[in-house]
């Protein structure tokens, strides 16, 4: 086994396994089964309403509907595919198939739950109602709101008219990251560059992943020294973590990558394949900085979705307004969130959210079951596993909180390995797919205990 030599990982994959030995011969029955069609004729009252199907909605109403039975949880999700995006890296840089990042969302979507096919139009908090797009109205007693984030591609001009064309591509969009890789290939020397937004995103990484992975490629494919490598990014730090934030500024500059910080991609002139930069801080702040590509990969500003922001339960940002320790609303105590679409001041990744949802169901369960057992409390755990190479990566594990590592294994994760590379890249998207969406991966926490790394 190639994990033999790191006991360590080894542990994890053998507990992993075990943990979800059910779900596992559960889910390659589903796959193999014809797509479950769930029942049309829906109620319009639930005890839990879950508002989004992605990682947060699912490991959240996977556990809750098995709990509290059928069809007293409704999953609100107007898509027809659930995507594993984590897994974009490796599609967009050609070390995994597209195929394997997806699933249809019948066969996702809890047994026990009711689907509702539509998307959010409003909340009422003080009527404990939701009403959709289509215009009818369901009420609930608990509402857990896990819609994600919203992606604004139109807030860099001649972006959504130029993605997935003449080397402008982003690892952001289904339709595009398949052409990531094409461009990467195809790429014969030039000007590179790859951006990240002031704003908030979801894995936050990622800009700078598909850097790596792309110059490696490159210098394999001897056109290293026709190249020349640039990354954008609106902020100040190349990383939140100064451990890991050191370790990969001595990678880029090894590799001759230069990092520009405050810079923020305004707009994509694709007639003459020039990119124009907001300067955001210094002696130039307010001006423009305008640069030629021949290969532009574009991490696009993303946000909080436009109906939470107009809907009582945001605060000043946009944000579902949580405490960050219980995940219960600030203001209405039958409200709870999770995820991208929340308050929680730490890094939108899946990882928060397999802590996150442990919490989160453990306190809403007390609601409704009547448990006085002590509240759980949500630390900020994230992790955000960073790929250099094809076959190396650090793996940053730390609490958005306190900004302060919180690793799981006991070495030191700021070093590149294959060991944390081979985990990220064929374990852990088993365990999300077998184990997280059905809502028995509750993140490493354990682990890190039994490790010795707590």
């Amino acid at each position: 086994m190639v994990l033999a030599s790191f006991s360590p990982l080894s542990a994890v994959a053998r507990m992993a396994a075990r943990n979800s030995a059910f779900q596992s011969k559960r889910f390659l029955a589903q796959v193999s089964a014809t797509p479950k069609i769930h029942d049309q004729a829906k109620p319009s009252s639930y005890k839990v309403v879950v508002v989004g199907g992605g990682s947060a909605g699912l490991s959240v109403a996977s556990t809750l509907a098995e709990t509290l039975g059928n069809k007293s949880v409704a999953v609100v999700e107007p898509s027809d595919v659930h995507y594993y995006q984590p897994l974009w890296t490796f599609v967009g840089s050609g070390l995994k198939t597209f195929d394997e990042s997806k699933m249809a969302m019948s066969e996702v979507m809890p047994e026990k739950a009711q689907w509702i096919k539509d998307s959010v139009a409003s909340f009422n908090p003080t009527k404990n109602t939701v009403v959709l797009a289509n215009g009818e109205s369901i009420s609930y007693d608990y509402l857990v709101v896990a819609a994600g984030i919203q992606v604004n591609w139109g807030k860099i001009k001649n972006l959504p008219e130029t993605l997935g064309k003449n080397g402008v591509t982003s690892n952001y969009s289904a339709q595009s990251v398949q052409k990531t890789d094409e461009f990467i290939k195809a790429f014969k020397g030039g000007n590179a560059l790859f951006t990240m937004p002031s704003t908030p995103i979801k894995c936050a990484g990622a800009p700078q992943k598909i850097m790596y992975l792309a110059e490696e490629q490159w210098r394999k494919a001897g056109i290293r020294d026709q190249t020349k490598i640039n990354y954008f990014t609106g902020l100040g730090k190349i990383f939140a973590i100064d451990k890991y934030a050191n370790e990969l500024l001595k990678i880029c500059k090894a590799r001759n990558l230069n990092i520009n910080y405050f810079t923020d991609l305004a707009e994509i002139r694709p007639d003459s394949k020039e990119a124009v930069f907001n300067v955001l801080a210094g002696d130039a702040k307010g001006s423009t900085l305008t640069l030629p590509y021949d290969f532009l990969h574009v991490t696009p500003p993303m946000g909080a979705p436009d109906f939470i922001k107009a809907s009582p339960l945001s605060n000043a940002d946009g944000w579902v307004d949580v405490n960050k320790e219980t995940l219960r609303h600030n203001k209405f105590d039958n409200v709870y969130a999770l995820g991208d679409c929340s308050s929680l001041p730490t890094s939108k990744t899946a990882a928060a959210i397999t802590a996150q949802s442990a919490v989160l169901k453990s306190n809403l369960l007390g609601d409704i079951l009547g448990d006085n057992k002590e509240v759980a409390k949500y630390d900020g755990y994230t992790s955000c596993p960073l790929v250099t190479g094809s076959d190396k990566l650090i793996l940053a594990e730390f609490s958005g909180y306190t900004g302060q590592p919180q690793e799981t294994f006991p070495f030191d994760q700021s070093k590149e390995r294959f060991s944390t590379y081979f985990l990220t890249k064929e374990i852990i998207p088993d365990i999300y797919w077998k184990s997280m969406l059905k809502g028995n991966w509750d993140g490493p926490a354990k682990y890190r205990k039994l490790f010795g790394a707590a």
